[in-house]
C-alpha cells in the first residue's frame, strides 16, 4: 500500500503521491486497463518488454565488465 503523508502542503504532497504511484507502476498498469487488450497484442506487448529488459541488463553487463 501507498502512503503519503500530508504535512501543510497538499500540492508537495499530490507530487510525491503521482512519483510513487509511477515508481510503483501502478499508473502504467491502469492506463493499460482501460481498454481491452487482445491476446495477441498482450503476447507482444510482454515480448517487446522481455527484449527491452535484456537489452538493459545486457548493457549493464557491458558497461561493467
Amino acid at each position: 500500500m501507498i502512503e503519503v503523508e500530508v504535512r501543510g502542503d497538499i500540492e508537495y504532497a499530490i507530487r510525491q503521491l503521482k512519483k510513487k504511484l509511477q515508481l510503483d507502476g501502478i499508473k502504467k498498469e491502469l492506463k493499460r486497463r482501460e481498454h481491452y487488450e487482445k491476446p495477441s497484442v498482450k503476447k507482444r506487448r510482454k515480448q517487446a518488454e522481455a527484449k527491452r529488459k535484456l537489452r538493459k541488463v545486457m548493457y549493464r553487463i557491458e558497461r561493467e565488465g
